[in-house]
């Protein structure tokens, strides 16, 4: 199991990471558009700029994260635990568990980055990022 912090913005992520490569030093090994992704086709254009993910790696620790999608109800809270486990039923079990008397945002399901992911908010308003290494 890997747990690493993933921040959340809303249109700054792009400019927030290049910030903290240079504060931090790293590598921005990864940074993908919502348009760039395969399901970009179904974003709405004035969005598609907007980031679905960037990792930096700083040394052995590693930063995530994203501008939220637009369509969930709310404000990002600035920042999810992100969970990396290795296999489905793990994953299942985990999500399962946190979200009883929380609230989920995506359902725990495949998608294309990953055999299975979920978001959702804890019982103690702590939000979460459940994967499964693709």
């Amino acid at each position: 199991m890997i747990i690493n912090c993933y921040l959340g913005f809303d249109g700054q992520c792009k400019e927030a990471f290049e910030f903290y490569q240079k504060v931090f030093g790293g590598e921005i090994v990864m940074m993908m558009a919502y348009g760039d992704s395969p399901v970009g086709e179904q974003i709405p254009e004035d969005q598609r700029g907007r980031i679905m993910y960037t990792r930096l790696d700083i040394g052995a620790n590693v930063l995530m994260g994203g501008d939220s999608p637009t369509q969930f109800p709310g404000k990002a809270q600035g920042f999810s635990v992100s969970i990396t486990l290795e296999c489905i039923e793990e994953g299942q079990r985990v999500f399962s568990a946190l979200s009883e008397n929380g609230s989920v945002m995506m359902r725990f399901e495949k998608s294309f980055f990953s055999a299975g992911f979920g978001m959702l908010t804890d019982q103690y308003g702590i939000p979460w990022m459940i994967n499964v290494a693709a």
